[in-house]
């Protein structure tokens, strides 16, 4: 006999119906997506859709993006991506460069910087200049100086 049932993870649970619907909307582009068709492309109920998009919308990721005419019934509200709301850091090493790029949320490269690297150098350096290549690229791109 097996001991103590088992459970869903709610919190996993949430994040991957957020980025399931996070990637709908970026798919959609600035044309957007209603959320009944949110509901329909990842099989969550229209309930569940509109509270990950009250969410988003209260985190500052999506925003409406005008209305579309129904089948029946009042106009669906069209939701995009705010692209400009996030960002995230990619970094490629080679055995003599680091390069790292700054994309938006639709994976546009907004910012990216190329500096000489000693991958020899040891894990603690190349952490240092990666960490340090990051902070530069986010402070130049978005806090540039007046």
């Amino acid at each position: 006999m097996r001991g103590g049932a088992g459970g869903a993870n709610l919190l996993a649970l949430r994040s991957h119906n957020t980025a399931l619907v996070l990637d709908l909307l970026r798919g959609a582009g600035a044309e957007g997506i209603s959320r009944l068709e949110l509901a329909e492309r990842t099989g969550l109920t229209p309930q569940a859709v509109s509270k990950i998009t009250a969410r988003l919308r209260e985190r500052g990721l999506a925003a409406e993006a005008g209305r579309r005419a129904s089948t029946g019934g009042k106009p669906r509200t069209v939701l995009r991506l705010v692209p400009e709301a996030g960002h995230a850091i990619g970094v490629h090493l080679d055995r003599d460069e680091l390069r790292a790029v700054l994309v938006d949320l639709d994976g546009a490269v907004v910012g990216e910087r190329r500096v000489p690297l000693d991958l020899g150098a040891g894990a603690d350096a190349v952490v240092e200049a990666v960490a340090g290549t990051a902070r530069e690229l986010t402070a130049a791109t978005l806090c540039p100086p007046d």
